[in-house]
């Protein structure tokens, strides 16, 4: 069986993404878009580090590198085409739910991610954190 990969032109994915998406959500655009990226990690579970970065380059979302590694969290990085990133302007928030919540299922506690851009470098940081004394299933 021969399977066709389609690919969604850049311009689509950035009208739904950059312009339909903030316009629907407004003000509640970045929290909206959190959970939308933790529900998305649970449809599409990762059982390692590997599998999440693998994910991110065939979801178009850009390169994610395991930059550091913490007793109780993680830092990654998310690098790309600036004309795919279009960090100025759009919100990373779906990205980093989905990141939180892979790493809570892999290592068993509650995780929060926080993003930041840097415009300069043209790169996204996303700092997670868990909590070991906050066990979930």
């Amino acid at each position: 069986m021969t399977h066709i990969h389609n690919t969604v032109p850049a311009f689509g994915y950035e009208i739904i993404r950059d312009y339909l998406l903030p316009t629907i959500l407004g003000k509640h655009e970045k929290d909206v878009l959190y959970w939308a990226g933790k529900d998305l990690a649970r449809k599409f579970p990762c059982t390692d580090i590997q599998l999440i970065i693998s994910f991110f380059q065939d979801a178009g979302w850009g390169v994610l590198t395991l930059d550091k590694e913490e007793k109780d969290g993680y830092i990654f990085h998310l690098t790309n085409d600036a004309d795919l990133l279009k960090i100025e302007e759009r919100s990373f928030r779906l990205e980093a739910g989905f990141i939180a919540q892979q790493i809570q299922a892999l290592q068993g506690c509650l995780t929060e991610c926080f993003d930041e851009k840097r415009e300069k470098q043209q790169q996204v940081v996303f700092t997670l954190k868990w909590d070991k004394k906050e066990k979930v299933d």
